[in-house]
């Protein structure tokens, strides 16, 4: 989806471009996510890094998998064709100047919606960018939450 073919709501502030950025990787087993979507949220050439080194596992190893949308994207489908997943934000730290802004996002992941305690949880480093008409995604990068490195306080 090019820029013009970006929904603005999806975009305009930066509680929109975080709220989509989850809402876009949600849904139930084998539902197919809208990938046109979540290319729109993203600047040209932004970067997708989790540090697992295997997606939806908790205690792996660690090291930065740099990804572009689409090498995102082919790392999480197959898990989707499988499991549902919901991803909510928890909490947000935000520090904006002018028309850059880092959120820390805390945010817990559940194979349903009503279970009550999340499989995960973790923290979104979202790096953002205001191009003077709508905010885009230049980076997501994330770690999630293990028993060697459990959630501070202040991420809560």
């Amino acid at each position: 989806m090019s820029k013009s073919e970006s929904n603005q709501s999806d975009v305009e502030s930066i509680d929109a471009i975080i709220a989509a950025s989850y809402d876009v990787i949600s849904g139930p087993v084998g539902k197919k996510r809208d990938w046109a979507r979540e290319r729109s949220l993203f600047y040209p050439r932004a970067r997708l890094i989790p540090t697992a080194t295997v997606p939806g596992k908790n205690d792996v190893d660690l090291a930065p998998q740099v990804l572009d949308v689409e090498g995102y994207i082919a790392r999480v489908e197959p898990l989707f064709a499988k499991e549902g997943f919901y991803e909510t934000e928890v909490a947000r730290r935000t520090e904006q100047f002018g028309r850059i802004a880092h959120v820390w996002s805390t945010y817990e992941s559940r194979r349903d919606p009503s279970e009550p305690e999340p499989f995960m949880r973790g923290v979104n480093s979202f790096q953002l960018f205001n191009d003077g008409n709508r905010w885009w995604i230049l980076s997501v990068y994330w770690q999630h939450e293990s028993s060697q490195y459990p959630l501070p306080k202040r991420y809560l």
